[in-house]
Parts: C-alpha cells; sequence; structure tokens
C-alpha cells in the first residue's frame, strides 16, 4: 500500500481516495490505555482517605467540620474523597464554598491543593493559616451540601446531587457505607459519567505529549534543528502556534502539527486547523514571501471516521501526513530531509 507522502501530487489527485484509506489503516487508538501521570491514586490510598473519613465520623453518623477537618490534616487523601462524594471538581468545590462562605479560594489554589494532595498523599498537611481557612471553608461547605442533598428541581432539570449517595442527604452516604451500592444506580451513575472521566480530563495532555514525544524523538536522531512550542504560546504571523517549526520561527521552512483525538467531532476542528496552516503558506507564497512545508501527525480513532476531513488535510499538505506507524519515515519523505545532519 502506497502512503501520500510517497506519491506526486498528480497521483494523490487522480485517486484519493485510496491515499485516505492508507492513511486510514495506519491509525491506532489507544483510547483503553490511559497514562497515570504523577498524581494518580491506587485504589489501595484512596480506601484509606475512605476509611479515615468514615472513621472519623463514626460512620458518618456524625459528619462535622471539625472533625473532618482534623481527619484530613493527618490524612490528606479524605479531602478527595470528600470531594468525590460531592461529584465536583476542585475548581467547582472552591466556587461553591466561595459563594456560601464569602471567602476567595482562587481556582487555581483548589486545583494546587488537590494535586499536592494526590501527589503525595502520606504527608500530614500543615497549611498556613490562610490555606487552613481555605480547607476550613471547602469542609464546611462540603458537610452542609451532603447533609441538606438534593433539592427539588423542575421537571425538565437534573441536579448534580441526584445520584445515590446525596439524592436524601446524610442518610443517602450512611446507607451506602453500610451496606453498599444498588448495582444498577451505580451503573446508571457511570452511564451519565463514563469510567475515569475526571482521569481522562486530568491527563489529557500527557496523551497528546506522547505524540510530540514521538516527533521530537525522530528530529533529534536525524540532527534536524527545530523549535517546540510551548502550549498556548503567541507567534508572530501564526493565528496559533503550532507545534514545531523548522528550523525556527524566524525562517520557517518546515511546519509540524501534531493530533491526537479519539472523537471524530473534535477531529474536525482539528483538520480544519491543519488546512488553515496549510492555506496560510500559500498566501504567503502569492504575496511573494517565503512559504513553509505543513506537515501533519496524526493519532487516534477519531482522524479514522471522516474521510472528507482526511481528504482535504491531504491536498492541503500535499501528501505530508504521517501517523505513529509511519513517523520513522517522518525526515526522508518532507522537506526535513534538508535539515539532516546525522544518520
Amino acid at each position: 500500500m502506497k502512503y501520500p507522502f510517497e506519491a506526486s501530487q498528480e497521483e494523490v489527485l487522480t485517486n484519493p481516495d485510496a491515499y485516505v484509506d492508507a492513511v486510514f489503516s495506519s491509525l491506532a487508538s489507544e483510547f483503553l490505555i490511559m497514562p497515570k501521570g504523577d498524581g494518580f491514586l491506587e485504589y489501595s490510598v484512596f480506601a484509606s482517605g475512605y476509611e479515615a473519613l468514615k472513621c472519623a465520623t463514626e460512620g458518618f453518623a456524625q459528619l462535622t467540620a471539625p472533625r473532618v477537618f482534623n481527619a484530613a490534616l493527618e490524612c490528606p487523601v479524605v479531602l478527595v474523597v470528600l470531594r468525590t462524594i460531592l461529584g465536583f471538581t476542585p475548581p467547582e468545590w472552591a466556587y461553591i464554598t466561595s459563594s456560601r462562605k464569602g471567602i476567595e479560594i482562587p481556582q487555581n489554589a483548589a486545583r494546587t491543593l488537590d494535586r499536592n494532595i494526590r501527589s503525595q498523599p502520606d504527608r500530614p498537611l500543615k497549611p498556613s493559616a490562610t490555606t487552613g481557612a481555605r480547607i476550613n471553608a471547602l469542609v464546611e461547605t462540603a458537610c452542609e451540601l451532603i447533609i441538606e442533598g438534593c433539592p427539588d428541581v423542575p421537571p425538565d432539570r437534573l441536579h448534580r446531587f441526584c445520584k445515590a449517595d446525596s439524592l436524601g442527604g446524610l442518610s443517602s452516604v450512611r446507607q451506602l457505607a453500610d451496606l453498599g451500592a444498588p448495582y444498577a444506580m451505580l451503573l446508571y451513575e457511570r452511564f451519565l459519567g463514563r469510567p475515569f472521566a475526571g482521569h481522562r480530563d486530568s491527563v489529557s495532555e500527557l496523551v497528546g505529549d506522547g505524540l510530540e514525544c514521538a516527533i521530537e524523538e525522530q528530529l533529534v536522531s536525524a540532527g534536524v534543528t527545530f523549535r517546540k512550542t510551548k502550549r498556548a504560546e503567541r507567534l508572530a504571523g501564526f493565528d496559533q502556534a503550532p507545534d514545531f517549526i523548522i528550523p525556527d520561527e524566524f525562517h520557517a521552512a518546515v511546519i509540524i502539527e501534531a493530533k491526537l483525538t479519539e472523537d471524530d467531532g473534535t477531529a474536525r476542528d482539528k483538520a480544519t486547523r491543519v488546512i488553515r496552516l496549510c492555506q496560510m503558506s500559500e498566501q504567503r507564497a502569492r504575496d511573494g514571501k517565503s512559504s513553509y512545508e505543513v506537515v501533519a501527525c496524526l493519532a487516534g480513532r477519531g482522524f479514522g471516521v471522516r474521510r472528507e476531513d482526511m481528504r482535504q488535510m491531504i491536498f492541503h499538505t500535499k501528501g505530508k501526513v504521517f501517523t505513529p506507524k509511519t513517523l520513522d519515515r517522518i525526515v526522508d519523505c518532507t522537506a526535513l530531509a534538508g535539515f539532516r545532519t546525522r544518520k
């Protein structure tokens, strides 16, 4: 099977579907496997936090802020467990606490506290006065919300506390702690939230970094000079900074975009981004300025769904579309070959 980067522009235009099939055949999905990351909590650690919270509150019979706060100082994972009972993200917990308690808790502060606990779960908390006040406010708010339970809402609305362990207030928590959870209800809540949703979101950048690292390895092994941009970095002349610029942004000859997606809707947006870079290069050529070659490196099952998007990317990049399976040929089959200094 011939890949588009091996064909001439005429060959690609004559039979584009064959080259779309070639790229599709080399796409693989890794959505079943995720990196753990530095802040991953093993179940045994999470369970120890749960038991510490359960013990401190006498089986959730005495869910008071002082009890929970003191337990959290000794076993910080208690705070992660408490947040999980609420079903909140750290910023959501901070926001609702700030609203109810009148104490400012920046969302970044909430994220940092949560990340530090997950990174060093066995390290007791010794917070400063400011951080201690914030933690106490978070705990007070959590206890109040859990005890209050799910309020009435209109029939066409769904409250976030309409779940097995918060629907009836504190009694729901005690019931599940004592008797175990009804399996059908757990399955339903999993259906609404999908397994590992929070963790998938927290490591999304690590997943994308894997593709970028593989590209970087190819460039380094070939001795190619390159500039790898930072996330959200702004560069003159670009709507959005490309992932790699060869040799640098002051004299760009090759642009590499690394795109990973497991969702076909997101794939369309990322394909549009690649095509936009190609169009910018074409406009530069029409204006008599130096243009650059755009190379697309794609991974994930999302790109294997939309044939027309793939056809357009192959057309605009003049066939320079690679996947992890064909990445070992990215230097030899693009303008990167002119920058090779090592065999």
